[in-house]
């Protein structure tokens, strides 16, 4: 199972003393990509957001720059959100960092959790949906082939035009992102694309269903599922100790967390919720190494997804604390997961 990072580049939303700028956090975030990369991780995802709140609105370009810093590991948009881009700059974008990179970027499409992109860009909320599957085809189609004929509704038209540069890989790898709606998980078996699944709340049990709807539609339209990626995406961070651990994440996650619900109507959160969420049942993966290891083993039974990906760097967390968390990550719960879904795959094999 891979096993890495992704972040939004949070940034303090109003300036003053104190305040992280996106200057400093976009320092910081290279430090942490190459940290990740050092300690063996497998990939960085880095999401797309239009916030004040978030200094990572062109995440190719980030991602461009840590690839200069690290040598191994994969370097993926954590999302793009395509609905309101272009298909033709997000290919060209990733193409590029994939030959800077020497083919370790991909590329996590999704329709997005925040709306400010679509007045930003010009596009109609109304054509959410539809924009987003248009989008996916073209695409799905420049990675296809150098030369590109396709027409839709809500996208100009290309007639035999060529797009460059192409990747360094020969197929650049575009995972579809999802947070939880089963249509979008069923479109992803579909169409044979790796699925991505953020879990940020409740039971992550209860989402498993979806990775069996995924892997139904995809055999249905003819893909084996056991060639098909899926990815969990939560939240989470490691410390030396539990309760470390707990009081270093808990304050900027709760500050984020109700920041966005006052503005989605959410009930604010507090310290119980949040010591719920981090037990064996919960969303949250906070503990010592040992902790988050056995709850990561334990999901991965129960999803056999090929991926997870831990947010930790959520809010203003103090740099030096996100560093030490993923040095853990990389040295000591990385081994224990690997080690333990590695002897479960063998035992599978076995019998």
């Amino acid at each position: 199972m891979q096993i890495g990072l992704y972040t939004f580049a949070d940034v303090s939303p109003v300036p003053g003393p104190g305040a992280v700028t996106p200057y400093q956090r976009l320092r910081d975030l290279m430090e942490e990509i190459e940290l990740a990369d050092q300690v063996g991780l497998d990939v960085f995802g880095l999401g797309e957001h239009h916030r004040p709140d978030y200094a990572a609105s062109a995440p190719a370009v980030a991602l461009a720059a840590a690839a200069e810093r690290t040598s191994r590991i994969r370097l993926t948009s954590a999302v793009t959100v395509l609905s309101s881009d272009d298909p033709v700059r997000v290919f060209q974008q990733f193409a590029t960092l994939d030959l800077i990179s020497g083919g370790r970027a991909e590329i996590m499409a999704g329709r997005g959790s925040f709306i400010e992109s679509f007045p930003l860009f010009g596009y109609r909320l109304e054509d959410y949906d539809e924009l987003f599957a248009e989008k996916l085809e073209l695409l799905l189609k420049l990675r296809e082939s150098e030369r590109v004929t396709w027409s839709g509704e809500l996208r100009p038209s290309i007639h035999d035009r060529g797009v460059y540069p192409r990747p360094y890989q020969q197929q650049l790898p575009i995972w579809i992102a999802v947070g939880g709606t089963p249509t979008s998980v069923a479109r992803a078996g579909a169409l044979g694309l790796p699925l991505a699944l953020a879990i940020i709340g409740g039971e992550p049990a209860r989402f498993a269903p979806l990775f069996d709807l995924y892997r139904q539609a995809a055999a249905r339209a003819g893909h084996d599922p056991a060639g098909l990626a899926t990815s969990l995406n939560v939240h989470g961070f490691v410390g030396e100790s539990a309760e470390q651990a707990a009081d270093d994440f808990y304050g900027p996650q709760a500050e984020v967390m109700n920041r966005i619900g006052r503005e989605r109507g959410w009930g604010p959160t507090s310290r119980a919720h949040f010591d719920q969420a981090r037990g064996p049942r919960g969303a949250l993966f906070v503990g010592d190494p040992e902790q988050v290891a056995e709850k990561m083993i334990a999901t991965h039974k129960l999803f056999r997804n090929d991926r997870f990906l831990l947010q930790m760097a959520i809010g203003t967390l103090p740099h030096a604390k996100v560093m030490k968390a993923i040095e853990l990550f990389g040295t000591r719960v990385a081994p224990l997961v690997r080690r333990e879904v590695a002897a479960g795959q063998h035992t599978r094999a076995a019998g």
